[in-house]
């Protein structure tokens, strides 16, 4: 099969409903071709398709990285300088498929990690520093879901790097997905500090699409500063 139709089978396959199929078909494919095609996909604006396809290529990379670690990386790489002003691209979905990849493989999250975080801070005045603050709203979308992606399944990798404190400023955003995402990856964290900061969120109405459980649902940032500051009262009591 010709890249060409292959990466249409694949587009095809990520704009379903039904994430099992998708999984299993993108598994019978060798890995480095899903991943070719899959970096058309994260930047596409259609849901599911996107967000299917930030799944797939955390799955494929972690697949890959577990016969050719090298070969993974590459691929980190490659997403990384996509985020860089250098590249003459934008990044889109680069965030979200960072994590999502650092999500499935201990390896890669271990060397990355520190990239991911990067991008929630400035540089500041002082040499050395290692922000790569991301300016775009849209982008910071994406790496704030990334971050709460991360702190689903790696917490403590995100609290012994101090993030809670990088992500207490996005709540006061303009953009009010930004709001949201914040203050979900903060009640994800147990961050008591965040408290009197998403109590002033309750009430907020703002809504968007958050991607989670294989499919997207309508949020608002009420029902997700709620969300937190029940998850803040459960680790207190706990």
């Amino acid at each position: 099969m010709s890249s060409r139709r292959l990466k249409a089978r694949i587009m095809h396959l990520l704009a379903g409903n039904d994430p099992d199929r998708i999984w299993a078909e993108l598994y019978s494919l060798p890995a480095r071709e899903v991943i070719h095609a899959l970096f058309s996909g994260i930047c596409r604006s259609e849901e599911p398709l996107r967000w299917h396809a930030v799944s797939a290529m955390g799955a494929s990379v972690a697949r890959l990285a577990d016969t050719d670690m090298e070969a993974a990386r590459i691929v980190m790489r490659r997403l990384l300088w996509s985020l860089n002003e250098e590249s003459g691209g934008i990044g889109w979905g680069a965030p979200e498929a960072l994590a999502e990849i650092m999500c499935r493989h201990n390896g890669l999250a271990d060397e990355y990690v520190h990239m991911l975080i990067s991008y929630l801070r400035d540089d500041g005045p002082e040499l050395f520093q290692e922000g790569n603050f991301l300016e775009h709203a849209i982008l910071q979308r994406g790496l704030l879901w990334g971050i709460g992606r991360m702190a689903e399944v790696r917490p403590e990798m995100l609290r012994e790097r101090g993030v809670a404190k990088d992500l207490l400023p996005y709540l006061e955003a303009d953009d009010h997905a930004v709001r949201g995402l914040a203050t979900r990856a903060l009640g994800m964290l147990a961050a008591a500090e965040a408290v009197p900061a998403i109590e002033r969120l309750v009430n907020d109405p703002a809504s968007f699409s958050l991607y989670e459980g294989n499919a997207p649902r309508t949020v608002t940032v009420d029902m997700l500063a709620r969300e937190a500051l029940r998850r803040l009262r459960v680790e207190k009591e706990g």
